[in-house]
């Protein structure tokens, strides 16, 4: 399987006084000019994505939406409460070793610091890698069968200057 995480794009900051819940900040204009542009870089890279599981949160429902739009995969676009930041690592595996069992490529969107400790996880089979994982950064493991333990290969990160470069 080869498993794809990507971190949401620039969102209104937390203390935005109109934004009373985390969960519905959205995506500034800048973040979404920047989405598309990283979603130009994973088409021009020809990532196809069995499963897009996202967030539900506004600004990953956003970024979710902006890069399933772009490579014409808007029927695999899937939410999952697991991937918010307090959702469960163990529980995400499960779904999918459950439900997207079938799904080669695998896209997840969500947020910091979830996808540097899922990343550490299933890298190391330790929670402290240090990672600098950027806002629309994207991130490919490699791996022969999913569990929640060091069962994976980093095969590279993105960062969005990097992905920037791509288009």
């Amino acid at each position: 399987m080869e498993l794809y995480l990507l971190r949401h794009g620039l969102a209104l900051v937390r203390d935005d006084l109109d934004y009373e819940r985390d969960a519905e900040r959205p995506l500034t204009p800048r973040g979404k000019r920047q989405l598309r542009q990283i979603a130009a870089a994973m088409k021009r890279l020809n990532l196809r994505f069995d499963l897009i599981l996202s967030s539900p949160y506004v600004r990953a429902r956003q970024t979710a939406k902006i890069v399933a739009r772009a490579l014409k995969r808007q029927k695999q676009l899937a939410f999952s409460d697991e991937l918010i930041p307090g959702g469960n690592p163990r529980t995400l595996i499960q779904q999918l070793n459950t439900a997207h069992a079938k799904a080669d490529a695998v896209l997840l969107v969500g947020h910091e610091p979830y996808l540097s400790h899922l990343t550490s996880w299933l890298t190391t089979g330790q929670p402290d890698l240090a990672m600098d994982f950027k806002k629309g950064g994207l991130c490919k493991l490699e791996t022969e069968a999913l569990g929640y333990d060091r069962c994976a290969a980093l095969a590279w990160l993105l960062t969005p200057k990097q992905m920037k470069l791509l288009c």
